[in-house]
């Protein structure tokens, strides 16, 4: 496995050679084009300067001889033949059909002008050429007609050599593969100090965190680094490390509580068989002790239910399966079933209903929720009290409220009610066989569809809990 360090190494040093020869290669290109072209451009200068002096003095080939070439130079001014000082260059003059009439000092012997050339010339076309001659050295050519307008009398060729052009090009290769190599020993080392000071602190951390311990969730891990990038992490690894403890301190919290809760029932249920085979009993003893033990058991089931859907809650993937779902006809079906129960214990059962439209929801575990707090509200509402359950639609939501008019909760005890084996005192004296894991099992469900639970109540007034499920948000038409 390629380790970070080599790869932003590696990454570096391809992007920065990536770079380097695309722009060698654009240099070199540029270069060479313009190499070609101030060769051409001070060759055809030259030729012009001859051309404009034939045209002026026509018998001039004929009578000057080497002289011609000189009055082209001096005619050119001292500018021109500095600049052109540093390549040989040469002069000839052919008839139209290609015969040698002149020729200045530093021409030598050379083939024939190929006839597609004097075909061009005799257009009136500028023709360029590069050749190499007899000794192997190359050389440029530019071939004019004299004059430049008319009948053609001559065929102008000015020659200069391309040594110079060749060396500045090889210099000028030499001098980017130089400076490219250079470059790269130079982003090599650079990317290599550059990983380490981007490596150094995660490697830090790292170390941090492979010595932690269970006993050392407590610590939390430093990093003096002026990046805030390595501050932003640090801080979102000593969050992760918060939300971690808290989740252990709760799961310790949470099995202490009900490994008392379920000691109690199995402390009664051994006391009761320890009782009843301490001495022979009569058969309506049996029964009192096997009625007594079945109904421990009976807690125990219904603690072991509740936790079994805690844990099922509280993983990764909650079991509800969000499809549409209108809640009046559930919650009127739900009034149907508990409507003997309430009439049982002589209180008001009522359902208050708005339009609302559907919501995102587990029809299965939205019933139980309600169940829950209903069972609560008839359970903790005196005979003669009144529970009612509200519909309606609140901003972008649905709320759904179950109030009762039953003994209340002291202010002191409303942060806690959602908590595991929480049970307010005087609910313990109402019911000693609840689990305290109702209303925590109503807000495991109700988080798990997007929404959230919340509770008023005033003592000896009543509780109102109020559940908020959000509106599923409806996708534009495509026409």
């Amino acid at each position: 496995m390629t380790s970070l360090r080599s790869l932003i190494r590696q990454s570096a040093l391809t992007l920065m050679a990536g770079l380097l020869l695309v722009f060698s290669v654009l240099v070199y290109v540029g270069g060479d084009a313009l190499f070609h072209r101030f060769v051409d451009g001070r060759l055809f200068a030259l030729a012009e300067t001859l051309s404009e002096i034939v045209e002026l003095h026509p018998n001039i080939i004929e009578s000057s001889g080497e002289d011609f070439a000189r009055a082209a130079e001096a005619n050119r001014g001292k500018k021109e033949q500095n600049e052109l000082h540093e390549a040989t260059h040469s002069l000839r003059v052919f008839s139209p059909d290609g015969r040698l009439i002149w020729r200045g000092p530093n021409a030598v012997a050379q083939a024939p002008i190929p006839n597609h050339v004097l075909d061009q010339v005799r257009l009136r076309n500028t023709v360029f050429e590069t050749v190499d001659t007899s000794d192997g050295k190359p050389v440029r050519h530019v071939f004019l007609a004299i004059p430049r307008q008319g009948p053609v009398r001559y065929v102008l060729q000015a020659e200069t050599s391309l040594l110079l052009y060749r060396e500045t090009r090889k210099g000028l290769v030499i001098l980017l593969t130089l400076g490219s190599g250079t470059i790269l020993l130079v982003a090599w080392v650079g990317s290599g100090w550059l990983a380490k000071k981007v490596l150094t602190p995660i490697e830090a951390l790292s170390t941090g965190a492979e010595t932690m311990s269970e006993a050392d969730l407590g610590q939390r891990l430093t990093l003096d680094s002026p990046y805030p990038e390595f501050r932003r992490f640090t801080q979102a690894f000593n969050s992760v490390m918060d939300r971690f403890q808290r989740s252990g301190e709760t799961q310790q919290r949470f099995c202490d509580i009900a490994a008392h809760e379920m000691k109690t029932p199995l402390t009664i249920l051994q006391g009761n068989l320890d009782v009843a085979l301490m001495k022979a009993r009569t058969t309506e003893e049996y029964r009192e002790a096997l009625i007594n033990n079945l109904e421990q058991v009976g807690r125990l089931i219904a603690l072991t239910r509740s936790l079994l859907t805690l844990a099922n809650f509280t993983s990764g993937k909650p079991p509800v399966h969000l499809v549409p779902l209108a809640l009046e006809p559930m919650i009127q079906d739900l009034m149907d079933e508990l409507t003997l129960l309430a009439d049982d214990r002589r209180i008001t059962l009522s359902f208050e209903s708005h339009a609302v439209p559907p919501v995102l929801g587990d029809a299965q575990w939205l019933k139980q929720a309600l169940i829950n707090l209903l069972d609560n509200a008839l359970h903790y509402t005196p005979s003669g009290g009144a529970v009612t359950i509200r519909l309606q639609a609140v901003g972008d939501g649905v709320a759904v409220a179950v109030e009762d008019t039953g003994h209340g909760i002291e202010p002191e005890h409303l942060p806690h009610l959602f908590e595991r084996f929480y049970r307010t005192d005087w609910a313990r004296a109402k019911d000693a066989g609840g689990t305290g894991l109702g209303l925590p099992i109503v807000k495991e469900i109700v988080e798990a569809h997007g929404g959230s639970i919340s509770v008023t109540s005033q003592v000896d007034k009543g509780s109102t809990f109020t559940l908020r499920l959000p509106i599923p948000v409806q996708q534009p038409t495509q026409i």
